[in-house]
């Protein structure tokens, strides 16, 4: 333990020198960390390849273990065995870890999404049967918006051990769409119709070319499958926009979409 301490050209000896030793090292040390925490954001607003979670989570990790040394070097100058304390904080550590197991899990969890980026903030994704856009991300849960504004909190445990679908990742997406015709209609001429109301469609890109052709054959109708490709932002205005004009469409050229029918046969057995 520091017995003696020169401050002003004056010599300090006993409790009162480590005082100002700690209190000295506690000032330097939070100063040093302000400055090393102003740098590493300096240096990650500059990389355009890192998610801001991902930041946020860099300059946490490095906060911490700045104060950690901090913390360590006072209890030194106590003369405080650093030895004895990381034995008692492993066990007390070790008992945490088994009580909290699944909180931990969804720290692991949150640590992998942060890293690996499966999805980030604003995407819509599919996690199971919940769906929604992707509101925040922290270290143990993630909040979705589902698209009739509902909130969903959802740990990461779950989210890094389920299949995850993320619709908002690729730039253009493809809208897979079914139209019903009766038999008597004219498949060619359906399909022309279908052809000309994504041409018409702005949000309907021409490359890639939609797709069009017949899906099945079911009980009382001809399935025709329309593959149109849109920008992803536009995804459901363009799903909306094709069901709409393609009813129009069919109805203009005689198109007829069926429906269910039943024949009811009664006999006279008197």
């Amino acid at each position: 333990m520091n017995k003696e301490f020169v401050a002003f050209g004056q010599s300090i000896d006993g409790p009162l020198a480590t005082a100002v030793s700690i209190a000295i090292i506690l000032v330097a040390g939070l100063i040093g960390t302000k400055i090393i925490l102003a740098i590493v954001r300096h240096l990650l607003k500059k990389s355009n390849h890192l998610d801001d979670m991902l930041n946020v989570f860099f300059v946490n990790l490095i906060r911490v273990a700045c104060l950690i040394i901090i913390i360590a070097i006072c209890l030194d100058k106590l003369g405080v065995s650093t030895g004895t304390i990381v034995a008692v904080l492993g066990a007390a550590g070790a008992a945490i870890a088994l009580a909290l197991k699944d909180s931990l899990a969804n720290v692991a969890g949150g640590l992998m999404i942060i890293i690996t980026q499966p999805f980030r903030q604003g995407d819509l994704i599919n996690i199971g049967e919940y769906r929604g856009r992707v509101q925040s991300i922290d270290l143990f849960l993630t909040t979705l918006r589902t698209l009739n504004y509902q909130v969903i909190t959802v740990p990461n445990g779950l989210i890094n051990t389920s299949v995850l679908v993320n619709e908002s990742r690729e730039e253009r997406r493809r809208v897979d769409l079914e139209f019903a015709i009766s038999y008597d209609s004219d498949i060619e001429k359906a399909k022309a119709i279908l052809k000309d109301v994504c041409q018409a469609g702005p949000l309907i890109l021409d490359e890639p070319a939609p797709g069009i052709g017949v899906r099945r054959h079911d009980d009382s109708a001809v399935i025709l499958e329309l593959l149109a490709w849109c920008e992803t932002e536009n995804y459901f205005k363009a799903e909306y926009y094709l069901k709409e004009e393609v009813k129009k469409a069919f109805d203009e050229g005689g198109i007829r979409i069926p429906f269910q029918e039943l024949d009811v046969h009664i006999r006279d057995h008197g």
